[in-house]
């Protein structure tokens, strides 16, 4: 039973997906780590292209940390105001990260056409 990926233009097997998001989300829990390391290159190795692995876990591993969140949260072991700053400190590095990798892209780009000019004649 295969299902078609629009974005990596290829027919993957549902069940094989399914199953390594089952054995990834269970070795992340055992060892409370992230999941994003492990399914990235499982991915890879089935065949999806390198790019839409990478853009693909991020729904993956919120959805682990969402389902582990929950069960910290029912045996009252979430400090909330650590999880807020956590919070807050990621998404300030993940904006600094990408206004830093946009000016490097655009240096990277003026240097590139500075070098290689595409008109000629």
């Amino acid at each position: 039973m295969s299902i078609y990926l629009p974005i990596a233009e290829l027919p993957v097997n549902i069940l094989l997906i399914f199953g390594l998001g089952i054995a990834v989300g269970f070795i992340s829990g055992m060892f409370g780590v992230g999941g994003g390391f492990l399914m990235t290159p499982m991915l890879i190795l089935v065949g999806i292209p390198p790019s839409v692995a990478v853009a693909s876990v991020p729904s993956h591993m919120a959805a682990s940390s969402l389902t582990g969140t929950i069960s910290y949260w029912r045996k009252q072991l979430v400090d909330s105001g650590l999880g807020l700053v956590l919070l807050s400190g990621g998404m300030l590095g993940t904006a600094a990260g990408v206004w830093v990798f946009s000016l490097l892209r655009r240096a990277a780009s003026s240097i590139w056409s500075s070098t290689f000019p595409t008109s000629c004649c």
